[in-house]
């Protein structure tokens, strides 16, 4: 759906591109099935020639996402590990793959038809990106449980915020907590800034209902649908960042991302958050609205150069590239195969095939 690196608002196709480059980087020789218009160091075999949001385009049609699985199976003589970032769609590839094809679910695994495919897929190897979202499964072929990393070089840092209001980053859903994050800052008299992609139409349905409203009442400061690097700015300068919604989110990457730049976060606790935030350490779980106040008025006391550097640790890109290698060779291995050979690419190059070659199909 997006071309590589994605300008706006994505989660997931940032860290298919930051696997990509660090692998790279590392000697790999790295193949990524993505939109024609993506710009990586690696090769890119064009699923599409533009991404298609940029066509206008909206939603996630199975059926681009099966083709682009389709073509890195077709293509598997070349590659060591498939690594597929296209949800379910791509399962049936991965089932008659002879090639080690690992799918890395980036969505919530407890609803239909997802649930349902990963029952009668039990055999397709799989990671996680937290043990919440992989515990309804207990039974699927789990390779690994592998957390966000990002790379946060240039990532700000503010040791106290620059402005006197909240924050919220994501899209316009019930998921992402736009009303109880816009009632927590209508109840502690801050302003609540609100970067927010809306694009499908029950989007700009809840924007009309929710959001304008508060806008016209000055509760809320919309920027829309913002570059990286304003983002990072917007996280840098909040007195917390607001992650209400009442689902059991797989991961959360904008957690990591405001705790990066030292705010702290207040979250729902649900899904992957007690995993990421630790409880009066680098943010505040709550269980309702009253909680969530209360945690605003004790953000202050947080040291936010702690929040950051705990943070640029735990989930830096280096560690998770490293775990994606780990979990490849495990593969490997379990395939009869031969090891990948490190992170050196003459090697592997010289018996004639890429040194841990990852096709990654992206819509």
């Amino acid at each position: 759906m997006l071309s590589l690196p994605p300008q706006g608002y994505a989660g997931t196709e940032r860290i298919v591109t930051t696997l990509a480059v660090e692998l790279h980087a590392r000697g790999h020789d790295v193949t990524v099935f993505a939109p024609g218009d993506s710009d990586l160091p690696c090769r890119v075999v064009p699923t599409v020639p533009r991404a298609l949001w940029a066509t206008g385009v909206r939603g996630t049609p199975e059926e681009g996402l099966r083709a682009a699985a389709i073509m890195a199976l077709e293509r598997r003589g070349r590659f060591d590990v498939i690594h597929s970032h296209v949800d379910t769609p791509g399962f049936p590839m991965a089932r008659v793959s002879d090639v080690p094809m690992v799918t890395t679910l980036h969505g919530r695994l407890d609803t239909a038809p997802t649930m349902d495919r990963i029952e009668a897929y039990r055999d397709v190897p799989l990671i996680a990106i937290s043990e919440s979202q992989r515990r309804w499964h207990p039974n699927a072929n789990w390779v690994a449980t592998i957390h966000h990393g990002l790379d946060f070089g240039a990532t700000p840092f503010a040791a106290d915020p620059a402005g006197d209001y909240l924050a919220l980053v994501g899209r316009v859903s019930p998921e992402k907590g736009i009303g109880e994050a816009i009632e927590v800052a209508r109840r502690t008299g801050l302003r609540l800034v609100v970067a927010a992609k809306v694009h499908e139409e029950h989007e700009h349905e809840l924007f009309a209902e929710i959001v304008q409203p508060a806008i016209a009442d000055g509760i809320v400061d919309w920027r829309g649908e913002v570059s990286g690097v304003e983002r990072d700015l917007i996280l840098a300068g909040a007195t917390a960042t607001l992650m209400l919604g009442a689902w059991p989110e797989p991961f959360g990457l904008v957690a990591i991302e405001s705790l990066a730049t030292g705010t702290p976060v207040i979250a729902r606790r649900s899904g992957a958050y007690p995993e990421i935030i630790g409880h009066g350490a680098t943010g505040f779980l709550i269980d309702d609205l009253d909680e969530a106040v209360l945690a605003v008025s004790r953000v202050g006391a947080l040291d936010r150069r702690t929040v950051a550097s705990t943070t640029r640790t735990r989930f830096s890109k280096d560690r998770m590239v490293s775990q994606y290698e780990d979990a490849y060779r495990s593969l490997v291995r379990a395939w009869g195969r031969r090891d990948l050979g490190g992170r050196r690419a003459t090697s592997p190059a010289s018996a004639g095939r890429p040194s841990a070659a990852e096709a990654t199909p992206v819509g």
